[in-house]
């Protein structure tokens, strides 16, 4: 006699709730079920059709807002991205933010830029940038030390990315809102290096330490570079979850 085989439970059932709807709703989207400009289902109507509080489905629907799928009209609703932002990456890499997790803005100057900065940015070397640094993390541990890098003519054009505080909704939805820039796509690397100095000091890692570096440049649709930001990560610690339709 055969023993009782267990079903086998689909994929989806151990993602959390709110990936689920999320992905659902991008599956829709990519079949071409909701096209360009198409409404999508609200927050009180998700939270009915799949029986879950209304954080979880303002959460889906954030979700697909920050990749760049779905947009937020004040006062009418949420649409389906007329232009949605492309992401040129292999593996897809998912945000390196912890829920709870803290941020400080270290430091926000106009400086010197680094060689390496000066050629992705496509100004001369030795020209002055604008620079702002912040460290994320929790109660126990430093997570992320991250660099945001911007040509200096936005010195004048976005002053508040010199203040030494956050910015609500991040440099992107401000730099939106106070000047005419606009990012068409994005396209981001990760590499292993040794810690620097600077780096070992503010992460809490002895010497010599590895640390993963994600860099993500921002791009205006004539391919310009509008910001770089470089994410340096501490050894043995798990970052960049995502989940993704396998149509994707």
């Amino acid at each position: 006699m055969c023993a009782e085989r267990r079903p086998v439970p689909e994929f989806d059932e151990v993602l959390p709730k709110y990936l689920r709807i999320s992905g659902y709703l991008r599956d829709r989207i990519e079949r071409g079920e909701l096209a360009p400009g198409a409404e999508v289902p609200s927050e009180r109507e998700l939270a009915a059709h799949w029986k879950v509080a209304r954080p979880t489905a303002a959460k889906a629907l954030n979700t697909l807002r920050q990749q760049g799928i779905v947009e937020s009209r004040r006062g009418s609703g949420t649409y389906v991205s007329d232009g949605p932002v492309v992401r040129e990456r292999a593996p897809h890499y998912g945000s390196a933010y912890a829920e709870g997790a803290t941020e400080t803005v270290l430091e926000a100057a106009v400086v010197t830029a680094p060689d390496h900065v000066a050629e992705t940015l496509g100004v001369p070397r030795g020209s002055a940038v604008l620079m702002r640094k912040r460290l994320t993390g929790n109660e126990t541990r430093a997570g992320e030390l991250a660099t945001s890098w911007f040509g200096s003519e936005l010195a004048e054009l976005a002053p508040r990315l010199l203040r030494a505080e956050r910015l609500a909704g991040g440099t992107l939805r401000y730099l939106e809102s106070v000047t005419a820039l606009r990012v068409s796509y994005l396209r981001d690397r990760v590499a292993a290096r040794l810690a620097t100095a600077d780096e070992r000091r503010h992460l809490g890692l002895a010497r010599p330490a590895a640390v993963l570096v994600y860099q993500l440049t921002l791009h205006a649709a004539g391919g310009a570079v509008i910001q770089l930001d470089e994410m340096v990560h501490p050894p043995a610690k798990w970052m960049f979850q995502k989940e993704y339709s396998s149509r994707s």
